[in-house]
């Protein structure tokens, strides 16, 4: 079909507990790993911020990022916090897709506004 273009492929994005300590991200692009792993500011934020689950999950747009160190390891993102990880506490990792509003037909359809970032929410507990 003229005018007809592929879907993007999309990674899956999975976190893995590894301990109290720390927790592994796989499914990231390996370019942007390596881009943003390049980056003297390294901002890993921007890309995946991980955060405390609230009791009110309606509240989970308004809080503070965990804080804590990431480091690119054997093709994965592996992020450590400053303080370990709760027991039977939730967590969620909110990883940004830059590319997920760059096509005209996203606008069309509605699903999408100018500006508007996307996101995926992963939840996971230590």
């Amino acid at each position: 079909m003229a005018g007809c273009n592929p879907q993007p492929v999309v990674n899956a994005i999975q976190v893995k507990y590894a301990d109290n300590h720390a927790v592994t991200i796989t499914g990231i692009d390996a370019a942007i790993l390596n881009d943003i792993d390049r980056d003297s500011v390294k901002n890993w934020q921007s890309l995946l911020a991980i955060y405390r689950m609230p009791a009110d999950t309606d509240m989970k747009d308004y809080q503070p990022i965990q804080p804590g160190k990431y480091l690119v390891k054997d093709g994965g993102l592996v992020f450590t916090p400053d303080t370990a990880f709760t027991a039977q506490q939730v967590y969620f990792a909110r990883f940004y897709n830059y590319s997920g509003n760059k096509t005209l037909w996203q606008y069309i359809k509605g699903n999408t506004s100018k500006g508007q970032l996307h996101y995926t929410d992963l939840i996971f507990k230590p």
